[in-house]
């Protein structure tokens, strides 16, 4: 089995995009996915029920790092790629270098761009733009009481 089969590489982004959109509706999401938890894997399966194929762009490590402190991430992102593209209800993982997915959701250019319901689709910076293709924004209930901060302060009281 290759791990990195549904990882694909931001130069092969649009490409595989156009492909795709030609036979069903393309669903995105982004996010740090640091450790994976019950409500990330809630909210990938929630998000691909809206669609016909889920792209996952996931920040690159330098990003992660930017937005969420030098101790992070915990897992590297070749690593976050391959456990996110091998379940079943995420059909493609492209890593991004960015803190914010614009350039990604440029050139995947989805039907429905889906965040989690810590968001506002006012406030997100990404909705202008996938509204500016004809896509929509969605937001999904926010899973209570399930973080990746909650988790590394569990294991840091063990």
């Amino acid at each position: 089995m290759n791990l990195k089969s549904h990882i694909v590489p931001w130069e092969e982004a649009a490409n595989v995009s156009d492909r795709i959109r030609k036979t069903g509706k393309i669903v995105f999401t982004n996010g740090c996915f640091d450790l994976v938890h019950r409500g990330h894997l809630t909210y990938l399966s929630q998000a691909r029920e809206l669609g016909d194929f889920l792209w996952v762009g996931i920040n690159a490590d330098l990003s992660v790092k930017r937005l969420k402190g030098e101790q992070r991430p915990v897992v590297s992102e070749e690593d976050r790629a391959i456990l996110l593209s091998s379940l079943r209800f995420v059909d493609a993982v492209t890593i991004f270098p960015q803190d914010t997915p614009l350039e990604l959701l440029r050139l995947v250019r989805p039907a429905i761009h889906v965040k989690g319901g810590d968001y506002k689709i006012e406030d997100l910076p990404e909705t202008p733009l996938v509204r500016e293709f004809g896509g929509e924004v969605t937001i999904l209930p926010f899973v209570s009481g399930k973080s990746t901060t909650g988790l590394i302060q569990k294991i840091l009281k063990l």
